[in-house]
Formats: C-alpha cells, structure tokens, sequence
C-alpha cells in the first residue's frame, strides 16, 4: 500500500537545491557504509554503531530505524515530502527507485532513494497546521500517520492545497475509537523541532492578524525599526509598490526603496516581479523589496537571477526572522496583535 514519508536533506537543508535538481531523497550520515548487501535491522545497527563508536545506545538505534527505512521500507510509488529549510515551501514527490549508494564526492549525498519530484513550491501556507507540526518532528526521515496525513499530502500532490482531515479520520475521532495507531506514530517519529513549530504558529498567527493589505502595515513597522522612512500607500491600485522607504530625517536618503507586498498564500509569478523592477525607474529608487508571503514560483526566480543587486525577496520565512530580529523595539500596538515570548530551551542536535 502507498504510505508517505518525510525525508530531509540536512539540518539546514544544505542538500535541499541539489536534491531537487538531481532527483533525489536522502543523503547524510557521513561515515556509515554502503548498505545495499544488508538485508536486516541489525545489519544496519552493526554499521551504524561502527560509524559512530561513540553514540549512546539511544542513538544508535534511532539512526538504525531511519537508516532501515531508507534501505528497506522506502518502496517505489511512495509519496515523498521534503519540508524545504532554504525556502517556506514543501516539495512533494514520488519514489522511482529504492535505496542506493552513490559513489559521490561528497559523502553527505550517498544514501539516497530516487524521487520524481512533482511540486516543489507549495507554500507551508497551504497547509493547515496541525499537519505542519506533523511534518516538523525533529527526525530526518519517517512516517508521518497522524490526522489523516497520508491522505492529505496526496491531496497537496494533486492540488497544491490541503483539505484538512477527513471527519473520520481526526486524531480525536482515532483516539475515540480505539485506534491507538496514530498516538504510537509520535513514539515513531520522535521529538518535535520546537523552533520548526514555534515558526509555524507564528506564521499562522501573521496570516490571520495580517492579512490582505494588513501585511503591509507589519512590513512597514519591521522597516521603520530598521532606520527606515516610511509611506505606506493606501490599499487599491497602487502601481506596484505598497512601501516608498529611505534614509534620513526626511526618507530621502540612499538607499531608497520601493515595497510591493504580496499577502496572498499562492506564489506569485514573473509578471509581478517585472512591474516592481519598473516601478525601481519611476520612482527613482535604488532597490526593491518583494515580500511575497507564498513565495515565487520558478519563472519568477529565474526572472530574480538577473537582478540580485537591485530586487530582494522575502517570503514567509524571512519575514519571520526580520519580525524576531526587531520585536522588542516594535511598536506595541503591533506587538498586541502578535503578542510574541522569548524562551530559552536546552539545544538538543538532530539525532
């Protein structure tokens, strides 16, 4: 039967361009042998604890089932999620090929299973989240089983969007019945990344507080804590540009900006990105700002090749990271609305 499954490329998604672009899942674990003559779990153990001799147990055999998984349970037909840490996005793929070892220069690129990747841009926005935090569990490579999540991300493979769980099929309505499946698959899939999930429900909250021109208005305030003059533009035809920004007591010192703020959770295309790089002359500006909540879609990014110096993009998550950089020193108005706390948790490294 088709499952699904969630394999990462790298704890920062250090593999994630190269995975896409080869047609590949998986890599990592540098140091543990060819595994394609093993035909058991404590075969994999073997190498595994040889590789890493000083490895607690605990860990040993959490590398081992991921390992396993990626050399026997894996099969061809499989949907593959790779959660994107380069970008905001989800790309979802099929399985053409089992587990192989490469004979690559770099050993992070070895143990790997074939994918035809079919959606590479979808926009964590377009999924809910509780099957965002399904998909942020801190391990590289397992199944995600819980809220009807098999069904769901097909349905993102075919649509690009996520329906939510069948009435049926919630965790709640599992529980009820008896179905004690879906609990054991949190023992499986191991500790959450807190800060993957904390990012998620920051996103979610921003998508709610701020959206349509709203989003501009947070845009605005990150801006203006960063030594920029703002004005904001009203919202309606604003010729591509929503934000004219600059330096100086009066906003007009270099560089000067124009802001074109796209809230919506789809990626945006070409067309936008050429009208911002023309309002960059009518304006007589010097850069350009592309926040564009969904992302770009890929004629858009390779429209943004030629022009590195002059447009820069923030999707989701850089805007994310901008709010956290500036939060303190924001206005409180804005900080009522996306009440946010800082806490300090132990730094636990992916197993």
């Amino acid at each position: 039967m088709t499952t699904a499954w969630v394999v990462r490329t790298g704890k920062y998604g250090e593999r994630d361009d190269w995975a896409l672009s080869s047609g590949f899942g998986g890599g990592g674990w540098v140091g543990v042998a060819d595994l394609t003559a093993v035909t058991s779990r404590e075969g994999v153990a073997a190498l595994v604890a040889q590789a890493y001799p000083n490895d607690k147990p605990r860990a040993v055999a959490t590398n081992t089932a991921q390992l396993w998984a990626l050399r026997s349970r894996i099969e061809p037909g499989d949907l593959l999620v790779l959660p994107l840490k380069t970008t905001s996005q989800v790309a979802l793929g099929r399985v053409t090929g089992g587990y192989e070892y490469r004979d690559d220069p770099d050993p992070s690129r070895r143990h790997v299973v074939r994918v035809d990747w079919q959606r590479t841009d979808v926009p964590r926005t377009a999924i809910k989240q509780d099957l965002l935090f399904i998909l942020g569990a801190f391990l590289t490579v397992f199944q995600p089983t819980r809220n009807d999540a098999v069904w769901r991300l097909k349905q993102v493979l075919a649509t690009g969007a996520d329906p939510g769980a069948r009435a049926d099929q919630s965790l709640a309505a599992q529980v009820a019945a008896g179905d004690l499946d879906a609990l054991e698959s949190d023992l499986e899939a191991g500790t959450a990344d807190l800060e993957e999930n904390a990012r998620t429900r920051i996103q979610t909250l921003i998508q709610e507080g701020f959206a349509g021109h709203d989003m501009a208005r947070l845009v605005e305030a990150v801006l203006t804590v960063e030594g920029f003059v703002c004005e904001r533009k009203g919202p309606g035809a604003d010729g591509g540009v929503d934000i004219l920004a600059g330096r100086g007591v009066l906003g007009l010192d270099p560089p000067r900006l124009v802001v074109q703020v796209k809230s919506e959770s789809t990626p945006v295309g070409d067309p936008v990105v050429q009208t911002l790089q023309g309002a960059i002359t009518r304006f007589s500006a010097d850069q350009a700002l592309l926040v564009a909540w969904g992302g770009v879609n890929k004629q858009a990014d390779k429209f943004l090749e030629t022009t590195k110096f002059t447009i820069r993009v923030w999707d989701a998550a850089d805007l994310i990271e901008a709010l956290l950089r500036v939060y303190p020193r924001l206005p409180e108005a804005i900080r009522s609305e996306l009440p946010l706390k800082q806490i300090w948790v132990p730094a636990v490294d992916s197993l």
